[in-house]
């Protein structure tokens, strides 16, 4: 298969994907990573790192095998990289010789001694409410990637975003669905307990999470769980 046709396929994945099915989105990732080892030239070991900007944890998507996990687990420990700087900082970052690249001695060091990994891309995936990222590509051999390689990256890259940005937007959506359904089974219960209409029970409950400075959901919740005791 051509890498036009792969890249053909793999967007019509993304639009295939049904709103509340996270395995059909956790499959277009696996098409990326899988597809870059396949397509772009050099590459041996695939994977998108997801950061929380807030909270500043990692975590890794669709890796292509457990030598990617150590590659992005190094990161992590480490706080610093390619995958981290493309994370944060830059569109993309391109190591040719991991062992000759000043950028993270301590990085490199154990990454040479810990990996067969020698040379690395990294692409800037788009942020969505906080969260950012990186599709991380790296060889096995020194001065693996060229300009043709990062025109091939730059697309798989971009695929990554939107399936990332589609993942994230569908969380949103599914979390705003679960929390508006809570308000609204705490809502019914108080109407029936005190004989208030629907307006006057979101004012009490609206009224509640100001005073005790709790979140309406949460204040939702706890009126659920008390009713059930």
């Amino acid at each position: 298969m051509s890498v036009h046709q792969a890249i053909a396929d793999l967007a019509r994945s993304m639009h295939a994907i049904p709103e509340s099915d996270r395995t059909a989105a956790d499959s277009v990732f696996e098409a990326v990573t899988f597809g870059a080892v396949e397509h772009v030239p050099g590459t041996d070991h695939a994977g998108v790192l997801v950061v929380d900007a807030k909270a500043r944890e990692y975590e890794t998507i669709a890796p292509t095998d457990d030598i990617m996990i150590h590659l992005d687990l190094l990161q992590k420990e480490t706080e610093q990289g390619p995958c981290v700087e493309a994370a944060w900082e830059h569109h993309m970052v391109r190591v040719d010789d991991i062992a000759t690249d000043p950028r993270w001695p301590e990085l490199s060091a154990r990454t040479l001694a810990e990996t067969p990994a020698r040379s690395s891309m990294s692409f800037h995936l788009f942020s969505h409410q906080g969260t950012i990222g990186a599709l991380n590509l790296f060889s096995d051999q020194v001065n693996a990637f060229d300009g043709d390689a990062e025109e091939v990256g730059l697309v798989y890259a971009t695929h990554a975003s939107l399936a990332l940005f589609r993942a994230r937007q569908q969380g949103d959506f599914r979390s705003a669905l679960a929390s508006r359904d809570l308000i609204g089974q705490a809502k019914g219960m108080i109407m029936e307990r005190f004989k208030i209409d629907a307006v006057q029970a979101f004012e009490l409950l609206r009224r509640l999470s100001q005073d005790t400075n709790t979140p309406l959901i949460d204040v939702a919740r706890q009126v659920i769980d008390a009713e059930a005791e």
